[in-house]
């Protein structure tokens, strides 16, 4: 058994839209997303912020070739890994808000703490 889900989606598919949602996770710091894909994301959102707790130009460089936007890669090196500098994992929070009217997916707040 693996240790990521599929989300009924080619691999390509797959690792494209989780770097889409983690770039918007730390561009806006709060997104609505379905459940599983929160928690897919959100492992992937804690390991760039702890590269960017580590600050220096590799984990910048690491940072960069996975997330899209290089606004989000400085505000996450200069802004959010700072907030977290005294924290040991756990940077974000999913709040649950309900189903989805057309398919009853599980939706949720995928947020920075």
């Amino acid at each position: 058994m693996p240790g990521y889900r599929k989300l009924g989606r080619p691999t390509a598919h797959r690792k494209a839209m989780l770097r889409n949602i983690v770039t918007d996770l730390l561009r806006s710091e709060r997104i609505s997303t379905t459940e599983h894909r929160a928690k897919e994301a959100r492992r992937e959102a804690e390991k760039m912020i702890t590269l960017g707790k580590r600050g220096d130009l590799h984990a910048r460089r690491q940072a960069l070739a996975y997330i899209y936007d290089e606004d989000v890669v400085t505000k996450l090196f200069d802004v959010i890994a700072p907030k977290y500098a005294e924290r040991n994992g756990g940077y974000t929070r999913i709040l649950k808000l309900g189903p989805r009217q057309g398919d009853n997916a599980e939706v949720v707040f995928l947020e920075l703490v």
